[in-house]
């Protein structure tokens, strides 16, 4: 039993699995950035004035966010033919800005229409205002929920590894289970991989608490 758990954590395996939490982080951090400029681009989009690009956004949004993600990896990853890493980032990018946009639009809404009249009465134009005054006081009430929504990406990785076996963080773990097959093993890297998980996104979580209670706090 102690033997099965140091092999688990010798040195060679912890690399490993390092090199895949390596991978998810790398994965989590484009998709994040990506998502979010998408997401901005397809909420201002679907808030706008212009008929076409509103419903071309309200038909991306909806459709996209009703499909589940793990469809949009293995279509992505077959109908074009991409590397695991391009297909896993396009699928995740597609899916995580339809997510985001619902949620940056719900922020965008949430700011008082008489600023937009404030901001025209003193000569900005529209873009001037969304980008000086609406998103600087929407984004104090949307970050919140745009972290959470980072939490899922970062957890969602591991669906990559079933789908187009890359071998993020629980891919890693995966391989590594198939070299042992004694149960303290397999249970032994269950717990390590929930442990690494839990405490970054536990993490992320907690920070997220504290910038809404601290935007509250210095709102009162």
């Amino acid at each position: 039993m102690i033997n099965d758990i140091l092999e688990v954590l010798s040195p060679t395996n912890l690399t490993f699995l390092l090199n895949g939490l390596g991978l998810t982080l790398y994965l989590s951090a484009i998709i994040i950035v990506l998502s979010t400029l998408l997401g901005t681009i397809l909420a201002v989009m679907r808030n706008g004035k212009n008929a076409p690009l509103r419903w071309i956004a309200s038909i991306y949004i909806e459709f996209v966010r009703n499909v589940p993600n793990l469809l949009w990896i293995f279509t992505i990853f077959l109908v074009f033919q991409l590397k695991s890493t391009q297909a896993g980032l396009t699928a995740f990018t597609v899916f995580t800005s339809a997510a985001l946009a619902e949620i940056i639009r719900g922020g965008l809404n949430s700011i008082d229409t008489g600023q937009t009249e404030a901001g025209l009465s003193q000569g900005f134009t529209q873009f001037q205002i969304l980008i000086y005054i609406i998103l600087p006081q929407a984004i104090r009430k949307m970050l919140p929920s745009i972290i959470s929504q980072f939490v899922t990406v970062i957890k969602d990785t591991s669906l990559l590894y079933s789908v187009i076996a890359l071998q993020e963080l629980f891919g890693a773990s995966q391989i590594l289970m198939g070299r042992n097959f004694e149960t303290t093993a397999v249970f032994t890297l269950y717990v390590v991989i929930a442990l690494v998980y839990f405490a970054i996104n536990f993490t992320i979580s907690s920070f997220s608490r504290y910038l809404a209670k601290s935007w509250a706090s210095s709102m009162e």
